[in-house]
Order: C-alpha cells, then structure tokens, then sequence
C-alpha cells in the first residue's frame, strides 16, 4: 500500500487570489525585505540613520518610511538613492 504524497488543495498563491489579497501581500512581502536588506546594509557600513538620512539628503522621517517594513508605499527613486548611499543598486526583475 502506498501513501499519497501529492498536495491536497490549491498553492497559497492560489488561495491568496481567491482571497482577492494577493498583489497586496506580495507588495507587502517585497517591502519587508526591502527594508530589512537595507537595515543590513546600514549596519554592515555601521551607519546611523541620521548619517543616511543626511548621505540621501532627506529627513530622517523619510528615510523611517523606507525603513518601515509594514509601509509599502515608498518611491522607486528614494529606493535607489538609499541603494546608491550604501553602495548597492536596486535591480527589478518582472516573472
């Protein structure tokens, strides 16, 4: 007799589409690492954010935006300014 090792129901990304949430989590999912990728990076160079802030020449309350991972709503531009500071580049890739 054998087992079954099959899945049983639909992937997540299904169940995340018929929830009618899936674009919103995987914003969501992106900015995360986003921001943690830059809070490494900052750490790694031992980088303040009042240091970054001012590198980026912008607030600090800006630069808490982008370092908010529950904020997904932040500028491409002020992304690759942070990425360029820290000596990173951003890269997109559509899927």
């Amino acid at each position: 007799m054998t087992e079954n090792k099959g899945r049983i129901g639909s992937s997540f990304d299904d169940f995340l589409a018929e929830e009618g949430i899936r674009d919103e989590t995987a914003a969501f999912a992106v900015k995360r690492v986003l921001a943690w990728q830059l809070e490494q990076a900052m750490a790694k160079r031992q980088m303040s954010k009042n240091q970054m802030a001012k590198a980026m020449q912008t607030s600090r309350s800006q630069l808490d935006r982008i370092l908010d991972p529950d904020d997904e709503r932040i500028q491409l531009g002020i992304v690759i300014k942070a990425a360029r500071v820290l000596g990173r580049e951003v890269r997109i890739d559509l899927v």
